[in-house]
């Protein structure tokens, strides 16, 4: 039997929420203060899922960069995948809040989108 300890992010008390596995699944969860820490220990053991923020670069804007974040959730295991091509990415200006950057990044389905707009540099000086 092996015992993982994840500290719980559903509410802000951080409970370090103790789970027994075993070759059949989960047996055992101990250590949460509420449900939502039953929910959360199951999930960050069975199928872990993360946002990813992030920046891009962006070509001629009035700013270097520009924040973007996956639209939903992907597996724990994609982000590392995501981000190199995050970073390989180069988007032109402008660039608004909800455009979708990088469509089904690291093949996980879940698309890329700005979370801030950036405008042309040339728009700046006029």
């Amino acid at each position: 039997m092996e015992i993982k300890e994840v500290i719980c992010i559903s509410c802000p008390l951080g409970c370090v929420v103790k789970v027994e596995i075993d070759d059949g699944g989960i047996k055992n969860i101990t250590g949460y203060s509420c449900k939502r820490g039953i929910t959360y220990a199951q999930k960050e053991i069975t199928n872990p899922v993360r946002i990813v923020t992030s920046t891009i670069k962006v070509d001629g804007g009035e700013k270097p960069l520009v924040s973007v974040k996956t639209k939903q959730s992907i597996p724990k295991n994609k982000i590392f995948d995501c981000m190199d091509e995050i970073r390989r990415m180069v988007v032109k200006a402008p660039v608004e809040a909800g455009d979708i950057i990088i469509e089904n990044v690291a093949g996980t389905g879940v698309d890329v989108v700005a979370t801030k707009e950036v405008q042309p540099a040339f728009l700046i000086n006029q």
